[in-house]
């Protein structure tokens, strides 16, 4: 069965850096492509960024567009999200996703304050 494990998260002051990873398991990793999103308090789960099958382009939400890097590793199954210069609004747990599977993983918080 489907499998993700996020983890890397933490806290970071304003404009620090964290680096998020997804290990995958249970499907063809580099037959599909991964997103993370991301939830914050009393928000709706939002789309961050999306990567296609090896890499081939990625896409971005507005409020990360040069912040963030999406990228993946297939040999080790493994998503990743580089978050530079982090603000306050990206506090919020971060999910990755694969393909249509209908399944989330545990999340991991990251929690952007002084």
């Amino acid at each position: 069965q489907v499998q993700l494990v996020e983890s890397g998260g933490g806290l970071v002051q304003p404009g620090g850096s964290l680096r998020l990873s997804c290990v995958a398991s249970g499907f063809t990793f580099r037959r599909y492509s991964m997103r993370w999103y991301r939830q914050a308090p009393g928000k709706e789960r939002e789309l961050v960024a999306t990567i296609t099958t090896f890499s081939y382009s990625t896409s971005y939400a507005d409020s990360v567009k040069g912040r963030f890097t999406i990228s993946r590793d297939n040999a080790k199954n493994t998503l990743y999200l580089q978050m530079n210069s982090l603000k306050p609004e990206d506090t919020a747990v971060y999910y990755c996703k694969a393909g249509d599977f209908d399944y989330w993983g545990q999340g991991t918080q990251v929690t952007v304050s002084i």
